[in-house]
């Protein structure tokens, strides 16, 4: 497992240039944070397939991508959300409604840092408790606490802005902590918003940099 976003960055730009085996380690790094949030847009039944697709557009289409390592975590993020969206399309399924966003726009979360967060949202257990928050609540938690994206990056994802997605965290975190009781209130309850998770240890997924790749299927992986 890759280390930091360093390390990832350079996996992401050797597999630009052929090389399975970083391909292989960028897999490993990102997959897991990417299944999770893939899983609160289409549910366990469906993730793993949707995160199959995402991948194979991710190896087709990875020497178009330029970019540190927020960006490349970024870019994976809107891959998923976008084959997730389509999946939901085919089966006639449309993801939970959102509340009404022009609430949000303007009201950034207090704080964008918070040490607790990942360990506390790194249970099964509290990733099931997110499908239960509202759509744009449950997407702005994970993309900013799980996957690790900064407010822009996962604004860009969402197609929002910035100060939404803040707010958007911050409630959806606030909620979490309410449905986890005491059991969450010491991770969750400091937060004021949701940190960019960068240079974690090795449970944690760094983002790289990108230009060059040959195609590769998912056995590869």
């Amino acid at each position: 497992m890759l280390g930091d976003d360093a390390e990832l960055t350079a996996a992401v730009l050797a597999a630009q240039n052929g090389d399975e085996d970083a391909f292989r380690s960028v897999y490993r790094a990102v997959h897991p944070r990417l299944l999770g949030y893939i899983r609160t847009l289409v549910g366990d039944a469906d993730a793993e397939d949707v995160a199959s697709e995402s991948w194979l557009q991710i190896a087709r289409d990875l020497d178009r991508f330029s970019g540190d390592a927020d960006r490349f975590r970024g870019w994976a993020a809107r891959i998923a959300r976008n084959r997730a969206l389509d999946h939901i399309r085919m089966r006639g399924r449309r993801p939970a409604a959102s509340g009404d966003e022009t609430e949000l726009t303007d009201k950034p979360a207090e704080s964008d840092t918070a040490d607790e967060a990942l360990e506390a949202l790194a249970t099964g257990h509290t990733m099931n408790l997110i499908a239960q928050l509202p759509q744009d609540q449950a997407e702005a938690v994970v993309l900013r606490v799980v996957v690790g994206l900064d407010a822009k990056s996962a604004a860009d994802t969402l197609g929002k802005r910035p100060g939404a997605v803040r707010t958007a965290a911050h409630r959806g975190l606030k909620r979490l902590a309410e449905l986890l009781g005491a059991e969450g209130d010491g991770a969750i309850a400091a937060l004021g918003g949701v940190p960019p998770q960068r240079g974690r240890g090795p449970g944690a997924p760094a983002p790289g940099g990108v230009t060059q790749s040959r195609a590769r299927t998912q056995k590869d992986m």
